[in-house]
């Protein structure tokens, strides 16, 4: 089969590769659509993982398809059926789990290899987080089920009300994501963000305004002169960057609750206003990942077209054109997300 395979440092390749066997419990997929992900760009960039590819790998992560087999064991599932995985999947029995916090397990087993034909999903995802893609979804719409899946939970954590106004700091897939997330909870949402084709679509995902924040004007006033002062209810950060982590502290008013979800490169730190945070009562957070309630709910919410996948899904490509085409999204220069045929 032909797959893009990662060797290092802005380094993929298009390949011929062996179709992957199926084992006790596993089954294999004919990926019908995968998206690119910021997380497969940083991984394109930077050359690896720590937690989720070694070179030479197959990379990339969202994705949907068909069954094309089935191993020994699996009930429930049939070839031709319409599917749907996540990229990972808790042990269920460790400590974070049992204690209702399966996205820290300590055993989170994760999946990638979706720049490919086919894929072959490990038994704890098909048993855990493997599920039937609806005929009225499109195979791109169910493929946004794993980012809208940690959308749903940022926004679910940061305790996002009705009639509150939250500030969205980044307009990348992520922070769309979040906006839409919290636009459904009912809530007021800002969206703070660049380039003007990206800010029309955070609109086009309910936010109520959007700041262009390379135009001049101080964010912190931006939001306080739409807040009679006081600053958003919510922030949540969905841009990665320390400096962005500590202007979303400065946005939220007293009492308010930050979510600083983008994760900020290793060994980066960030300065806080003990006297802000103290004396105003700020509550800091952060959100990792999924879980299978949120994957599940994100699969509810694109089968019932709450979710406008068309806004996020720009373009389009064949497998054999994608290592030409991420450079070009590694630097930011592309739509917010292409969806790959293989």
């Amino acid at each position: 089969m032909r797959a893009v395979v990662l060797h290092g440092q802005e380094d993929a390749r298009l390949e011929h590769v062996p179709v992957p066997p199926v084992g006790r419990g596993e089954i294999r997929v004919r990926i019908q659509a995968a998206l690119t992900c910021g997380t497969d760009l940083k991984v394109f960039r930077r050359g690896y993982h720590a937690r989720m590819i070694v070179p030479p790998a197959i990379f990339g992560h969202e994705f949907a398809g068909v069954i094309d087999a089935i191993g020994a064991d699996v009930a429930g599932w049939q070839p031709g059926d319409r599917v749907v995985a996540a990229n990972s999947a808790p042990c269920g029995q460790c400590f974070y789990c049992d204690a209702g916090r399966e996205e820290l397990c300590e055993d989170l087993l994760f999946l990638n290899g979706a720049y490919a034909e086919y894929i072959t999903v490990p038994e704890r995802i098909v048993r855990r987080n493997l599920l039937r893609v609806p005929e009225t979804l499109s195979f791109e719409a169910a493929a946004l089920v794993e980012p809208l899946a940690c959308a749903v939970h940022g926004v679910a954590e940061t305790g996002v009300r009705t009639g509150e106004t939250v500030a969205i700091l980044g307009a990348g897939p992520l922070g769309l994501l979040l906006a839409r997330g919290a636009v459904l909870v009912g809530a007021r949402v800002l969206v703070l963000g660049r380039r003007a084709a990206r800010l029309q679509a955070a609109r086009a995902m309910g936010a109520v305004e959007a700041l262009d924040v390379g135009s001049g004007v101080d964010p912190r006033e931006w939001v306080q002169a739409r807040t009679g002062g006081r600053g958003a209810d919510r922030v949540i950060e969905a841009v990665g960057q320390p400096r962005v982590w500590e202007q979303a502290i400065a946005l939220a008013r007293p009492g308010g609750t930050v979510n600083l979800f983008g994760g900020c490169p290793a060994g980066t730190t960030v300065t806080v206003d003990t006297g802000r945070l103290h004396y105003d009562a700020l509550t800091l957070l952060g959100s990792f990942h999924h879980t299978p309630r949120t994957i599940r709910e994100a699969l509810r919410l694109l089968a019932e077209g709450r979710v406008p996948a068309a806004v996020l899904i720009q373009e389009r490509t064949a497998l054999d054109e994608l290592p030409d085409l991420l450079p070009r999204l590694a630097r930011g220069d592309g739509p917010l997300k292409v969806a790959v045929r293989p």
